[in-house]
């Protein structure tokens, strides 16, 4: 697979890294990242757990340069993360991003590839994801939309973006609530939603790096390429699950062929497939309608937390 580069993190799941790293493996990257955190001090399995999965990406049987970044004590996923994709960044220019659990479809290499390059200077474009969540509704006529959402389960980015990373969301305070802030959340139960969310990230309330980026992606007003059919499916959500724990192993969203791979004429979000995303998704509507919420406070309100955890 050319020279493209894949940052892998990995942490204690034994079987979904195998899954996940055969996927990598039948692509035979040229660079391959591999970023471990190490283990929690009060999980008495995760020491031997964590070793099995170093074990696993140890073999690496194509050629390829291998780099390894593994914390010998636990960091979180805050600071596990950032601190290694920042670590990957200082290395290389572009590189694609999957965590143990994210599944991809051949195609999304193809996909990520194709637009690493072709965006490459373009300033308007800061992420590359493989995933889409509309439900089989068609945003348009090419292989791909722009949206304001950067999903991260499966994506691919350059370094002039992750450059701009602001974990601290220092630029919160002074920005929420702006002219500039409203347009970019014109919904306003879209705003409460949001700002209720960072503001405890900001807090350090919620330990997570995806909402930091997310945000920074929206401060600096950064557009994510979104395929027309989902290409990364997460097969983490159950019992032994970090952020996105369930009683049972579920299955992801399913992946499709990408088809052709034609481009959009023009480079803007797509104000209709980000709305959905809020209302169906992020289960906005729900928020937008008091009765049907009160209706069912327990079933509506485990959802959201699940979603605030990062489960779609």
């Amino acid at each position: 697979m050319s020279d493209i580069s894949i940052a892998y993190i990995v942490f204690n799941r034994p079987r979904h890294t195998r899954e996940t790293f055969e996927a990598i493996r039948a692509q035979r990257p040229a660079k391959l990242f591999i970023i471990a955190d190490g283990p929690r001090p009060d999980h008495p399995t995760d020491a031997d757990r964590c070793q099995v999965v170093r074990d696993i990406v140890q073999h690496v049987d194509w050629p390829c340069e291998v780099y390894r970044n593994y914390a010998d004590q636990n960091m979180g996923l805050k600071r596990r993360i950032s601190s290694g994709l920042t670590w990957v960044f200082d290395s290389v220019e572009t590189a694609i991003v999957l965590e143990d659990d994210c599944l991809p479809h051949p195609d999304f290499f193809i996909f990520c590839q194709n637009l690493l390059e072709r965006y490459k200077d373009d300033e308007r474009v800061w992420v590359i994801t493989g995933n889409n969540y509309q439900n089989g509704k068609r945003r348009g006529d090419s292989a791909y939309y722009f949206s304001k959402y950067g999903h991260c389960w499966g994506w691919a980015s350059w370094r002039r973006a992750w450059k701009h990373f602001d974990g601290e969301l220092s630029f919160w305070p002074n920005w929420k609530g702006t002219d500039d802030w409203c347009r970019k959340m014109p919904d306003p139960y879209e705003q409460r939603y949001w700002i209720d969310i960072l503001d405890r990230v900001h807090q350090h309330k919620i330990n997570s790096w995806a909402y930091a980026w997310l945000a920074t992606l929206w401060y600096h007003g950064a557009l994510t390429a979104t395929p027309r059919v989902n290409l990364v499916t997460n097969i983490g959500i159950g019992p032994d699950s970090t952020h996105t724990h369930a009683f049972e192993d579920e299955p992801g969203t399913p992946v499709s062929p990408l088809g052709a791979m034609t481009h959009p004429a023009t480079i803007e979000q797509n104000l209709r497939a980000d709305q959905y995303i809020f209302d169906h998704l992020l289960e906005g509507r729900n928020l937008k309608f008091p009765r049907k919420y009160l209706a069912f406070p327990r079933r509506i309100k485990n959802k959201i937390v699940r979603v605030l955890k990062g489960r779609p």
